[in-house]
């Protein structure tokens, strides 16, 4: 077997040699501390840093990176970011330029900019700032009337352009290549959200109502730093004085003292989320899914299947272009990826887990630069199907010419007795349970490892620990006797009562290895891959928000209710011998914040006293049957 540095430098070549590149003298030798492809850039692309004026007069700082050999025009592909375009300065150059490697080197006009409110760009900062269909005045701008007149500003003075502009961006970035697309200019030809942030009570903060602790805390305690003059420096990260993130936020108590003993209401935006705990008029205006009905750019949206921050944002971003513009190119692309891994790092793993493959090289190689090459250059076929998709648990990449595949059937999976996980429903009628006591002084943690945050890897954790908990509901299928596929959305139907007044509910899908399942290289010390359980889908509802986002209702302690919980897509396969395993639990700390178990009217100002431990019941008769709804997808020859 090739190292894997050999195998990425062999894959580049031969990229290289198949698609054109644009010529320069590079010397062979580099800077001390630059690599290669620092170099390349260097001494191959001139910039420049302007102000470009917005229709309501406000500049935005852009840095402009342009191929020195003249001899051809090029696109121009264009990220617009909050999150600096650093290094600032005419005569100082980044590592990395355009999406990819290969992207570098064969030549792209490549442009960053930073948006209105931020680092050098004046204008008054939004967070997801909110979208106006109708725009009656120069006054009325939002981030695609930024990008019209960026894309308008460029083309009318870069040089040596040819006309056709592509955006490109991920997780925040994500969200401004995709409202960038609304209303776009014409030149505006190719956009590439990339875990795209659509809506943030969904992705990142909230998760159908239950909010992301320490995701928000640590990213606005330096995001939301206000910035009143223009700057090129970040602010300092947050200091916890602790690397354990169980400790640190169990001891902080009730959500309401992080101003107290922390934020000293230095952050605006935590503010505006705890004056905020429904789905209000606040939360609405941000949710770009409404607006993506008059998109013409051609659209490839990707996203991880693992990707803790923003995995609900691509796929919906996907599915609304699809619906509300029937003519235009759209397509998906979902990889085995943590959020951003296919643009850093190879995708051959993701913490314990392997994929058997340099996947994000194939991506970028494959599926990325074949997009921009068309769309942009007008070279090569457009060869991409509608959806580019990777196989977990079998490993291997599967294209499909829709999403979620026309041949998927619909199933259930049933919670049975005695810990059993069954497509047969059950027969006995009644009111079978099971029960456990949620205590919020010792919610179940998301991680048997210490972190302080949300870990890139939690989403493919063995799930072990928290199987063995008494407060862990756990159900299991008999080792399977063939391979199965589930695929497309998943849906927990639940029947669920508790003896408080509010509950949270966290449902995991998990692959359990059989005993003798072989170990693979990079392991660390200790773990084995006998009886793995793999977490392959994971997702919690606030019960309060069980039937309206908008009006949060109380639990009547006791009584039986339905709770519905979409999980997300899949596509996983569970090999012969595996087991499907579903876990359901109602603490998941501290990557979410505690539930009091107590209803009150705004969550995030619940007092210690309102935090009380409860016993739960998950029913799972006849009657009140507690289920998984899946798409199975039929086994294919060869």
């Amino acid at each position: 077997m090739r190292p894997r540095s050999s195998i990425r430098s062999l894959a580049l070549l031969l990229a290289l040699t198949l698609a054109p590149t644009f010529s320069c003298t590079v010397q062979s030798a580099s800077r001390a501390g630059e690599d290669e492809l620092g170099v390349f850039i260097r001494e191959s692309y001139d910039k420049q840093e302007v102000q470009i004026p917005m229709r309501d007069g406000v500049r935005l700082f852009t840095a402009i990176y342009t191929p020195r050999d003249r001899s051809r025009s090029y696109p121009i592909l264009l990220r617009r970011t909050p999150y600096s375009v650093a290094p600032y300065g005419d005569t100082v150059y980044p590592t990395t330029l355009a999406p990819s490697e290969t992207m570098t080197r064969e030549g792209y006009i490549v442009v960053f900019q930073d948006v209105r409110g931020t680092y050098m760009s004046e204008g008054t900062f939004r967070n997801m700032t909110p979208h106006l269909d109708r725009k009656s005045g120069p006054q009325d701008v939002d981030e695609s009337s930024d990008t019209w007149d960026t894309v308008e500003w460029l083309l009318a003075n870069v040089p040596n352009n040819n006309g056709r502009v592509g955006m490109w961006g991920i997780s925040y970035p994500g969200f401004y290549a995709a409202v960038g697309m609304i209303d776009a200019h014409p030149g505006l030809v190719a956009v590439s959200p990339q875990a795209p942030i659509a809506d943030w009570w969904y992705d990142d903060f909230h998760h159908h109502g239950a909010f992301f602790l320490p995701h928000a805390f640590n990213f606005l305690s330096s995001f939301g730093v206000a910035r009143p003059e223009p700057t090129t420096q970040r602010s300092a990260r947050f200091d916890h004085g602790t690397p354990d993130g169980y400790a640190f936020f169990l001891e902080m108590g009730p959500l309401m003292n992080a101003n107290e003993l922390h934020l000293n209401h230095r952050i605006a935006f935590w503010d505006s989320i705890l004056a905020h705990p429904n789905y209000d008029s606040f939360w609405q205006a941000r949710n770009l899914l409404p607006h993506l009905r008059n998109v013409s750019p051609a659209v490839l949206t990707v996203g991880g299947w693992f990707d803790a921050e923003d995995l609900y944002g691509p796929l919906n971003i996907y599915r609304a272009v699809e619906a509300m513009n029937p003519d235009v190119f759209n397509a998906l692309v979902m990889g085995p990826w943590a959020h951003g891994g296919w643009a850093r790092g190879e995708g051959a793993s993701l913490g314990n887990v392997t994929f058997g493959s340099l996947t994000s090289p194939f991506y970028q190689d494959s599926i990325e630069a074949v997009f921009f090459r068309h769309f942009l250059k007008g070279e090569g076929e457009n060869t991409l199907p509608e959806a580019y998709v990777f196989e977990t648990g079998a490993n291997r990449w599967r294209t499909f010419p829709d999403w979620p595949p026309a041949e998927a059937e619909e199933a259930f999976l049933y919670f049975r007795e005695g810990g059993g996980l069954s497509f047969e429903a059950p027969a006995a009628a009644g009111r079978a349970f099971d029960e456990w006591v949620s205590d919020p002084a010792r919610p179940v943690p998301y991680t048997q490892d210490i972190a302080i945050g949300m870990t890139r890897e939690y989403m493919t954790d063995d799930q072990r620990f928290a199987a063995r908990r008494p407060d862990v509901a756990v159900y299991r299928t008999e080792p399977l006797a063939e391979d199965m596929t589930l695929v497309g959305p998943l849906v927990g139907e639940l029947w669920v009562s508790t003896s408080g007044t509010d509950s949270d509910w966290v449902v995991k899908l998990v692959d359990v290895f059989p005993p003798d399942a072989p170990d693979h290289e990079g392991l660390p010390p200790g773990m084995r891959m006998g009886g793995y359980q793999m977490m392959v889908r994971s997702e919690v509802i606030r019960g309060r928000f069980r039937n309206s986002h908008e009006s949060p209702e109380p639990f009547v302690s006791d009584a039986p209710t339905r709770v519905r919980l979409p999980l997300q897509d899949v596509l996983h396969t569970f090999r012969a011998g595996h087991r499907i395993m579903i876990q359901v639990q109602s603490t998941w700390f501290p990557l979410v914040d505690r539930n009091p178990q107590t209803f009150v009217e705004n969550i995030y100002l619940a007092r210690e006293g309102d935090f009380q431990a409860e016993t739960q019941r998950l029913f799972r008769s006849r009657d009140l049957p507690s289920r998984i709804r899946v798409g199975v997808l039929p086994a294919r020859g060869g």
